[in-house]
C-alpha cells in the first residue's frame, strides 16, 4: 500500500481513499481526500529540517511545573540514540541513562513555525512502546508564537496518547480553558484484539469547525462538538502544529518501575494531512 502511494505521489496525483462519516464503531465509507503535507520517512538518517523541528531539554518552565508541565522525567535530545530515521520508519527512543541531571532520554518532534493548518484530518501509522510508565503521544497544539496567549487558551488535540502498561488500551481528547489537564473532554478505545505494541495501527481525527472525530483503523469511536467542552471551543480561531513523543514519567502515567523494559521504541510509518474538502 505504501508502495502503491508513493507510486501515484510520483505521476503527481495527491488524491487518496480515505474514510468519510458514518456511525461510531464501525468502518467509514469511503470517499476521496487530497493530502497537502505528508512525511513517508523514507530517507535514513535525521528527521527532515524542512518538516521537523526538534524540542530540547526537560521544560522547567513549561506551565510553571517541571518536566513539560506533567513532571515528566526524561530529557529530550536530537541524538540517532533517541531518534532516526532507518528503514522506512521514523523511530523515537526512550532510554534509561544519566543525561544532564535526568535519568532517562527521550525524543520530541514538532512541525511549529513549518507547518500549521486549521481543520483537515490528520493521521499517522504508529506501533508503540510498551512499559510502566511510558507516555507516547501523536497530538496537536494551537499556535503560541505570538506570546499573547498560552495553554490552555491556545488549545490542544490529543489523536493518541497511550499508558504503556495498558498496551489495549489508547486516548483521545481536547483541551482548552474550563476543560484541561484532568478536566479535559476524553474517551477511550480499548482494541478488541490484539495489542498497539505489537503491530502498527492507524490513529487519526477529522476537524472541522464544529466537530473532531476520533478514529483507530477508520473506526470512529468519539465525537466531540462544541457541547460538550465546559467553556470556550478554542478550536476555530487558531492554527494548530502536529507533535510526537515518547515521554518517560509524568501524572498521566506514574514512574517507570524496576520491571519497566528499556529501551522503549515507538515505530511511525508515517504521518499525512488532508483536507476535508470533498
Amino acid at each position: 500500500m505504501k508502495a502503491l502511494f508513493k507510486f501515484l505521489l510520483y505521476l503527481g496525483s495527491f488524491l487518496v481513499i480515505l474514510t468519510g462519516c458514518g456511525t461510531e464503531n464501525e468502518p467509514e465509507e469511503e470517499v476521496t481526500r487530497e493530502i497537502i503535507w505528508q512525511d513517508e520517512f523514507d530517507v535514513d538518517g535525521s528527521v527532515d529540517s524542512d518538516l521537523w523541528i526538534y524540542d530540547i531539554g526537560t521544560g522547567e518552565e513549561i506551565f510553571g511545573q517541571p518536566g513539560w508541565g506533567n513532571n515528566e522525567l526524561q530529557y529530550y535530545t536530537d541524538r540517532s540514540e533517541n531518534i532516526r530515521v532507518e528503514d522506512g520508519m521514523l523511530q523515537i527512543t526512550a532510554r534509561e541513562e544519566s543525561f544532564e541531571g535526568s535519568s532517562y532520554t527521550s525524543a520530541k518532534i514538532l512541525t511549529r513555525g513549518l507547518f500549521e493548518r486549521t481543520y483537515g484530518r490528520f493521521e499517522a501509522r504508529i506501533q508503540l512502546p510498551f512499559g510502566q510508565g511510558i507516555w507516547p503521544a501523536f497530538w496537536l497544539l494551537g499556535d503560541d508564537s505570538g506570546g499573547t496567549e498560552t495553554w490552555p487558551q491556545i488549545g490542544e488535540i490529543d489523536i493518541m496518547e497511550y499508558r504503556g502498561q495498558q498496551p489495549t488500551v489508547i486516548h483521545g481528547s481536547v483541551h482548552g480553558p474550563g476543560y484541561s489537564g484532568g478536566n479535559a473532554v476524553t474517551d477511550s478505545y480499548t482494541i478488541p484484539n490484539g495489542r498497539f505494541d505489537t503491530e502498527f495501527h492507524i490513529f487519526a481525527i477529522e476537524w472541522g469547525p464544529d466537530f473532531i472525530r476520533y478514529y483507530v483503523d477508520d473506526i470512529l469511536y468519539n465525537t466531540i462538538t462544541p457541547e460538550d467542552v465546559n467553556g470556550e471551543w478554542v478550536f476555530n480561531d487558531n492554527t494548530f502544529y502536529i507533535i510526537l513523543n515518547v515521554a518517560v514519567g509524568g501524572t498521566f502515567v506514574g514512574s517507570p518501575t524496576s520491571l519497566t523494559p528499556f529501551p522503549q521504541t515507538m515505530m511511525v510509518d508515517y504521518v499525512r494531512v488532508y483536507d476535508l474538502e470533498n
